[in-house]
């Protein structure tokens, strides 16, 4: 009789386990066809489990894997790594929009047991998941994408314990892919990637947010965006155009003007949502991936992002002050420490009022490219009116 344990098993097919996987859960039938359809070859994984005195089989589709690489990809992880061979490769995530797949290589004879690969493809889509699938939308993509690679070539070494991110090991540009290959975040200290996050695991990222905002602050993004944010005015024309909200939709150019015109800027993250931080077994540390957004920008931009992604529209009005005060705590201490010549008084009394304001932005992207979007409700149309209100009274004043 088997003992009892788990065990890999190769299937090219996963048909024969269908009915069983969708009957007890495991996998939706859309998912589950999407993920067929992606991936050449899976890793099944069969549990052995007792159950009283049998032994019954449990089916388990947690790695799908892809099995076979492309030649020259496979070689150019080898020459980066120094590994002798790849054991396994894990697709962690197919990359928005079908521009590629995120996978993990496992390897052996490297001082590396693990990468991390983000391999970009540029032909354009026929598919968007939200229909924005046009010239612009295609060319914004292929702009992020080599902004990440400026990222990581040029700034990312600037970064410490308290803004942790992944040691790139290797860049590959062309005119029809990208290749990054990255330090595993997994062996480096940060195996935990959250869908929910208690107050302790907010404020892991929110002081990983404001040490970064600090170490940058006044670095001017040579090669990453004028204006960093994946929300940004000037990059989504399509979707202020079919806004409904008139009164936002006038007041956009405004919003993004004082936003843009800041005394204080530093270098945004700019789509520092939950998914992408990685957390310590403890939740109380983190480190940050994905930077195709990075740019110049007000801190207000990542905080305000973060927060909407995790932060429930109840807890989010609760919460509102102590957050804000906790970002400021941090970033009060981080300047000190990376930034002596900024006074932190200073860069609060000019973002804090902007709370609003870069949210009632954030808010006016999301109102034009996803009308029913859960992120529109009372608490964020509350501040969208409190940001207009600011505005107003300043118009006033100069008026004066």
């Amino acid at each position: 009789m088997a003992e009892e344990g788990k065990y890999w098993h190769r299937v090219d097919t996963v048909e024969p386990y269908r009915d069983f996987i969708v009957k007890e859960g495991h996998c939706c039938k859309m998912r589950f066809g999407y993920l067929i359809s992606s991936f050449v070859s899976f890793y099944l994984i069969v549990e052995l489990v007792k159950d009283c005195s049998n032994i019954v089989l449990e089916f388990h589709l947690k790695y799908l894997c892809i099995m076979d690489i492309a030649s020259d990809v496979k070689l150019k992880l080898l020459n980066a790594t120094q590994a002798q061979s790849i054991s396994r490769i894990e697709c962690i995530q197919d990359l928005w929009g079908g521009y590629g797949q995120l996978f993990r290589a496992y390897l052996t004879g490297s001082v590396y047991p693990s990468v991390v690969v983000k391999h970009i493809k540029f032909p354009q889509p026929d598919h968007h998941p939200r229909g924005w699938n046009t010239s612009l939308s295609h060319q914004r993509k292929l702009k992020s994408y080599q902004v990440e690679v400026n990222w990581y070539q040029t700034y990312s070494h600037f970064t410490d314990r308290h803004s942790f991110v992944p040691n790139c090991l290797q860049v590959e540009s062309s005119e029809e892919e990208v290749l990054l290959i990255l330090e595993d975040l997994h062996q480096a200290g940060f195996p935990v990637v959250k869908k929910a996050a208690d107050l302790v695991e907010i404020k892991a990222c929110i002081h990983w947010i404001a040490s970064f905002h600090a170490l940058h602050m006044h670095r001017k993004p040579d090669g990453l965006w004028p204006v960093g944010t994946y929300w940004h005015l000037e990059t989504r024309p399509d979707e202020l155009a079919v806004l409904g909200d008139e009164k936002l939709k006038k007041a956009a150019p405004l919003i993004d003007q004082v936003l843009n015109q800041c005394q204080y800027q530093t270098l945004v993250h700019g789509d520092a949502k939950l998914a992408n931080f990685c957390f310590s077994e403890e939740g109380n540390k983190v480190a940050a991936v994905d930077f195709q957004y990075i740019g110049q920008g007000c801190g207000m931009k990542d905080l305000i992002l973060f927060i909407s992604s995790c932060v429930s529209e109840q807890d989010s009005e609760r919460l509102e002050t102590e957050l804000i005060d906790y970002y400021f705590d941090v970033l009060t201490f981080e300047l000190q420490r990376h930034n002596k010549s900024v006074k932190p008084q200073a860069v609060e009394k000019e973002w804090r009022p902007l709370f609003a304001v870069a949210w009632a932005d954030f808010h006016r992207f999301v109102k034009g490219w996803c009308p029913d979007h859960w992120k529109i409700n009372g608490y964020t149309e509350g501040l969208a009116q409190q940001a207009l209100q600011q505005l107003e009274a300043v118009e006033r004043n100069e008026a004066d």
